[in-house]
């Protein structure tokens, strides 16, 4: 069934790409000379399932024996990006050989999950001790951290999917509460005046301290805890979160955050030097255009959709990157909200058989691999589609499986098919 889906939502993406830069002077010849975007994209498809069968010739045991090597690999390639790195779009983490572009960090997550896997499967692993906690952290966080030195913070904060799979091993529900947390501070720092939000975390504070006055007299712990907490939550807003957005994020990309709470990002000018102040107004028109322009696509679509090559935002290319980081668009205006619906059933259906395929593992490495596969596919789907309806801000991830790209392809290919070869042993017990 795996393979199936598989093969469905690939040639969805074709017929997307097809869909979106398909020209009348086009001629079919020309599809096989792999010139246009949809034959490139059925190339790498190609390659892509001449690939997976590879996987599923290989000995299971050989994913598990690797898996570390693998890892060093993949952050030997990221640490390649920095001298020989080409700039596209404002990133610098792509590397081009030829005409052939390599894009670590989104290949590097196939070597995360597969090193996670092996951390957490290990015997001498105790996942309930702090330590151990902390070195799968630093797994996953490490190529996180250089990805976002390549200016990639949109694949690097997929690799923040990964803490999903460490909670399914037992990582402590009180780590995501905490992430929660500091999602909602972020947010209310940049919605609320810091005065208001001060007095608004004092007052809950309060109130906590008031209600909880009896276990406060028994347990004279209790108030230093609130104390505490209280008094991290007004540090982080009041001086983390203002360090952060103006020494660590650039920008363009704070300017984005700010567009998706709806406030304006009001910057000194004089502040910046006139190429970023020029780069952060054209990625803020561009960002906001694209999203103008993608909401009109989608909607225009309806109920029932244009039909195939019929759609006018995406046909005459009204939104930009519409066959990477907005093919949903073309989705949504060709095929209107029955086809948006049928393809976000075929995602979950994906997702329920992975986690299915997942539970029934007996070996921890092929349970915590299989977490891995659909956690990252599940935040690769949830940002990518919330990036087109302007409930997120455009960080520029594909969407699996349909976005243009062959390194993307690759991955998440590479991703899913080693789950079916862990799958045809799952009576092993593999470490």
């Amino acid at each position: 069934m795996l393979v199936w889906i598989y093969v469905i939502l690939a040639l969805i993406g074709i017929m997307s790409i097809f869909a979106s830069t398909y020209r009348n002077e086009d001629v079919i010849p020309g599809f096989f000379s792999f010139r246009t975007d949809y034959s490139k994209q059925t190339l790498f498809f190609i390659i892509s399932l001449i690939l997976g069968t590879f996987v599923l010739l290989t000995d299971s045991k050989f994913f598990t024996a690797t898996a570390n090597l693998f890892y060093l690999f993949g952050i030997l390639l990221l640490l390649l990006v920095f001298p020989f790195h080409t700039e596209v779009k404002g990133t610098r983490s792509i590397i081009r050989f030829g005409g052939f572009q390599l894009q670590p960090a989104e290949l590097c997550k196939v070597f995360v999950n597969l090193a996670l896997a092996k951390y957490l499967s290990r015997i001498e692993t105790d996942f309930t001790k702090l330590r151990a906690q902390l070195l799968a952290a630093g797994l996953v966080l490490l190529p996180a951290i250089l990805s976002i030195l390549q200016s990639e913070t949109g694949l690097a904060l997929v690799y923040f999917s990964f803490f999903l799979v460490m909670y399914r091993e037992g990582l402590p529900s009180a780590v995501l509460i905490i992430g929660f947390t500091l999602g909602a501070l972020v947010i209310g720092t940049l919605l609320l005046p810091p005065n208001t939000l001060a007095l608004i975390l004092t007052a809950i504070a309060g109130i906590s301290i008031y209600l909880m006055r009896k276990q406060i007299r028994r347990r004279r712990r209790l108030l230093f805890t609130i104390v505490s907490i209280w008094a991290i939550c007004v540090s982080v807003q009041r001086f983390a979160v203002p360090f952060f957005f103006g020494n660590v994020l650039k920008p363009y990309q704070v300017q984005r955050i700010y567009a998706t709470v709806g406030r304006d990002f009001v910057v000194d000018p004089q502040s910046m030097t006139e190429d970023d102040w020029r780069k952060m107004e054209d990625k803020r028109k561009a960002s906001s255009y694209n999203v103008k322009q993608s909401k009109i696509a989608i909607g225009s679509g309806g109920l029932t959709g244009k039909g195939l090559l019929k759609g006018t935002q995406t046909r005459y290319d009204f939104v930009p990157e519409q066959r990477t980081d907005f093919i949903f668009c073309t989705i949504g205006e060709g095929f209107g909200l029955w086809g948006s619906v049928l393809l976000l059933a075929l995602y979950l259906l994906l997702l329920f058989r992975i986690i299915t395929v997942a539970e029934r593992q007996r070996s921890t490495f092929s349970r915590c691999y299989g977490y891995g596969v659909a956690s990252v596919i599940f935040f690769h789907i949830v940002i990518n589609i919330g990036m087109t309806l302007g409930l997120v801000p455009v960080i520029g991830i594909p969407l699996p499986f349909l976005s243009y790209g062959g390194t993307a392809l690759i991955t998440f290919t590479t991703l899913l098919f080693i789950l079916i070869r862990l799958d045809a042993d799952r009576g092993m017990i593999l470490r």
